[in-house]
């Protein structure tokens, strides 16, 4: 493996680490209204990542960080060209951020409701248009022989990118209404298992019609043979076990489960994607490759001595954060108020 197939690894990395981090976040504000009926449950349920929120956010921008040093041709084509759509998921973030703040600067309802639909639309919308993202990459985009892209804001919408789209929104949902249910007790417990026991035959559904789009819309069965794979396999297979764990209400194997579904889906797309890094709808020869997109060997050299450094330190304190705030939550948990 030389440097530019490791970094290509190391990003795949730090998106998984991302969408298994904050999926759950954006499906917990995707449920703030629904899930919490009086202003307590509201700020219950805002609790469960209260503390983690924006610590999960840090792994898009460290991965934004790397992707603009060790391949800057693939950012710079990216970000060019889903200028809108990534501007919209930025503006959603920020929205949500403030949201996160504001809610409790007034004792209103009418002013909370107004941040608690901002916590909404700002998790809606980063989890359907990452989806899109994703599916854009993988289905290929205009981009000339210059690296550049020539297409518009609707060329990014097509029917298998709307149903990568949905797919995360789903996916995204359910491993919020597992979260809740594992760190909540009592009525909201209940309410978020129940959800989640709905919510999951809805995801299997949306899975398998991504399945099925993956073959028609990008033609994977000819790329990867009769053999479809250990990866998309076990990720079904983990989807699947969701259901079981739900039923026996065993929370944390249904997390674990939901996280194994995210790694191994997300895996699967890169392993898709390999060697390239961004496909050419308009000719196969401009396809953007981890060799042709790259930065010099000295830099990624230079690169992999500090992300071996710092990334351990990164996500041991991470990990010490969740471990500080892992008890559940009381129905009437007054703490971390937002």
């Amino acid at each position: 493996m030389d440097l530019q197939d490791l970094w290509f690894v190391l990003i795949s990395v730090l998106f998984i680490g991302f969408f298994f981090l904050e999926g759950f976040d954006y499906g917990v504000g995707i449920l703030l209204p629904f899930l919490g009926k009086t202003d307590t449950q509201r700020r219950v349920i805002i609790n469960t990542i209260g503390p983690f929120w924006d610590a999960n956010e840090v792994w898009m921008i460290t991965a934004g960080g790397a992707l603009f040093a060790a391949f800057p041709h693939w950012y710079a084509t990216l970000f060019s060209g889903f200028y809108l759509a990534l501007g919209l998921i930025l503006f959603s973030l920020i929205e949500r951020g403030v949201a996160f703040e504001f809610r409790s600067k007034q004792d209103d309802p009418r002013w909370r409701s107004v941040w608690d639909w901002a916590i909404f639309f700002g998790s809606a919308i980063p989890a359907l248009l990452w989806g899109v993202a994703f599916g854009n990459l993988v289905q290929g985009t205009p981009i000339n022989a210059e690296m550049i892209f020539t297409g518009n804001f609707f060329d990014l919408l097509s029917p298998y990118t709307l149903v990568c789209g949905l797919a995360s929104f789903t996916i995204f949902t359910l491993h919020g209404a597992i979260f809740i249910s594992l760190r909540t007790t009592g009525q909201m417990e209940q309410k978020a298992q129940s959800t989640a026991s709905r919510l999951w035959p809805v995801a299997v559904g949306v899975s398998a019609l991504l399945a099925v789009a993956n073959y028609a819309y990008i033609d994977i069965f000819t790329k990867i043979g009769v053999n479809p794979g250990i990866m998309p396999v076990a990720s079904a297979a983990a989807l699947l076990s969701v259901g079981y764990f739900l039923r026996n209400r065993q929370h944390g194997w249904a997390f674990a489960m939901m996280g194994a579904t995210i790694l191994l889906s997300v895996a699967t797309f890169f392993w898709f994607l390999y060697p390239n890094v961004m496909v050419s709808s308009t000719d196969a020869a401009y396809n953007l490759t981890v060799d042709n997109a790259s930065s010099s060997d000295y830099t990624l050299k230079v690169m992999s001595v500090i992300a071996l450094t710092v990334v351990p330190i990164v996500i041991l304190y991470q990990g010490w954060t969740y471990w500080i705030f892992r008890k559940r939550l009381l129905d009437d948990a007054k703490a971390l108020e937002y």
